[in-house]
């Protein structure tokens, strides 16, 4: 018995020391590719950088930011951006996941290849159809479509007056594959009976939805709408494609800002404290929404 037991105590170290060896896999790409870079962003954003030789500069970096207009105007950018996005895109897709559920298997399964389908090409393939959309020429599709009803050509990309909904637009109508899969999901989760007894009460489709299925989708939704905004914070690729921040800074976002900050003018370690006062803004927001919207949430 207690060779047996000797046995069992050293097949149970070696099964521990094989997972940590798996965990270690996780934590080392964890601590190279974001713990550093986050501390580094940390001490830089206190440095005027140099490749050669660094310079400690205290808090004037964020001193500079947070007096800066264009940071502020990227941040209310960033914010109607974040505010016209997520909502539509949530309805668009709990609407799309409502209307696949009554169908058969084959088909839902089809229509959700077809709706994710623009999730894996490219985002610089996908900026150059929108580019050709809104070609401010009369060939251009939508001034085409304007044309009809008797709309003169809009310069959607190149006037402050249209550029920031032709983003918005083109975000509502671009790719919503990966809500609408969760959604679906999320649909074949709830129980079957809620709706039996709905039915034998004589409760209508509106009275399902409202006192059925909305609740039990209140965990994916929350789910997605944090996600939403964390991802909407951090657009930058359609702003940097499409408008580079253009005109008059009138879609320049915050990542957009860092980003040139970094590479345009050079200025790392402003970019660097504009990254983390990004980041405490996303993690205040994502706080608010747990704390109000999460109260009654049971995951």
């Amino acid at each position: 018995m207690a060779r047996a037991s000797n046995i069992k105590k050293r097949l149970n170290k070696g099964d521990n020391a094989w997972a940590y060896v798996f965990i270690a896999v996780a934590l080392i790409g964890y601590a190279l590719f974001t713990a550093y870079p986050v501390i580094s962003a940390f001490i830089i954003s206190f440095q005027e950088y140099r490749p050669l030789g660094s310079s400690f500069i205290g808090i004037d970096n964020y001193a500079g930011i947070f007096g800066s207009g264009l940071f502020w105007k990227a941040i209310g950018n960033t914010v109607v951006y974040t505010v016209l996005t997520v909502p539509v895109a949530l309805i668009l897709s709990f609407a799309v996941a409502i209307m696949i559920m009554p169908l058969r298997k084959w088909l839902q399964t089809t229509f959700k290849a077809i709706y994710y389908l623009p999730a894996v090409a490219s985002g610089v393939a996908m900026s150059v159809v929108w580019l050709w959309i809104y070609d401010p020429m009369p060939g251009g599709i939508l001034n085409q479509l304007i044309g009809l009803v008797g709309i003169d050509n809009q310069n959607w990309l190149g006037s402050t007056a249209t550029s920031m909904f032709s983003l918005v637009l083109m975000s509502w109508l671009s790719s919503h594959g990966t809500s609408i899969i969760i959604y679906v999901a999320a649909l074949l989760g709830i129980d079957d009976s809620y709706y039996e007894a709905a039915e034998i009460d004589g409760a209508t489709f509106w009275q399902k939805m409202w006192h059925i299925v909305i609740p039990s989708l209140k965990p994916t939704t929350l789910f997605l709408l944090v996600t939403g905004v964390i991802g909407s914070f951090q657009v930058f690729q359609n702003a940097y494609l499409m408008t580079s921040g253009g005109p008059d800074h009138s879609t320049t976002m915050v990542g957009l800002l860092i980003f040139d900050t970094a590479f345009k003018y050079f200025e790392f370690g402003k970019a660097a404290a504009q990254s983390l006062v990004l980041a405490l803004i996303i993690g205040i927001v994502a706080f608010i929404q747990f704390k109000f919207l999460g109260k009654d949430v049971e995951y």
